[in-house]
């Protein structure tokens, strides 16, 4: 587990391009995805995350191209993920230059696809990735498929259970959150972080630099996904990490690079 709470910048990729929208949807264009990834890197980006949400059968090669062109020039472990849905989708992206891959849909579908993912290339490469919206009734239920098919299935006992079954990293949505910048689901978070011995990527809900503090102080996360407010140029992510060390949090801190590092928004 990494000794410093990580920033992590998500590139949502559709047809080799990063989009970004709210909830899942009214996707919009923000730019190249290894220029992103590279600048991103620059500005002090702990990791980076690329996913596929397209997901298609065709777009498979353009995605395996995209990881190989953005591993010759990052530094950084690369995660990604989206239309992963056999041991050999994992090898094939391992081999193309990504550190981790990160899987949903088929995992729910077939959940042996995390004990042979991690037996074959290891735990450290395979992350959960768990869609979660909050029940009507309680707790918070499971999504696949982008967030739009619903599973019936306890989000944070799916977790737990994941984890068990060989992944090393879990990456957690919450839906509602997504895209609004009203700040992470912490609840959530905590709730799963509490119950799984892997680190826990919040994700989803990122509007300043409060409430990445707040998802690592009160939400047990090991680290904090951003992804909207960089795309639109409201902060980068060294002023992100600047306030974050100002408020006592131990976050790794990179060399001065060129451009902003004002205040986060």
């Amino acid at each position: 587990m990494s000794l410093h709470p990580r920033v992590v910048v998500c590139l949502d990729v559709k047809d080799g391009r990063v989009v970004k929208g709210t909830r899942f949807k009214g996707l919009r264009d923000v730019g190249d995805p290894v220029e992103l990834a590279a600048r991103y890197e620059a500005e002090g980006a702990d990791e980076i995350v690329y996913l596929d949400i397209s997901a298609s059968r065709e777009g498979r090669g353009t995605l395996l191209d995209l990881v190989r062109r953005t591993a010759e020039v990052l530094f950084v472990p690369l995660t990604v993920g989206g239309g992963i849905r056999e041991v050999a989708d994992i090898g094939q992206l391992l081999r193309a230059g990504a550190d981790k891959i990160s899987v949903n849909t088929a995992a729910v579908g077939e959940p042996e696809l995390l004990s042979e993912g991690a037996s074959r290339f290891g735990s450290q490469c395979i992350v959960i990735s768990v869609d979660a919206a909050r029940s009507p009734t309680n707790g918070w239920r499971a999504f696949t498929h982008g967030g739009s098919v619903p599973t019936g299935l306890d989000a944070v006992g799916w977790a737990a259970e994941a984890v068990q079954r060989g992944a090393g990293e879990v990456l957690l949505t919450s839906i509602d959150r997504d895209g609004a910048r009203t700040g992470y689901d912490v609840e959530l978070t905590r709730a799963v972080a509490e119950l799984v011995p892997v680190p826990v990527v919040a994700s989803g809900g990122a509007g300043e630099a409060a409430h990445l503090r707040d998802t690592f102080v009160n939400g047990m996360a090991s680290a904090a996904l951003v992804a909207g407010i960089l795309h639109d140029g409201l902060t980068t992510v060294g002023a992100l990490k600047t306030a974050l060390a100002d408020w006592g949090v131990d976050v790794r801190l990179t060399s001065p690079v060129p451009g902003p590092v004002g205040e986060a928004a």
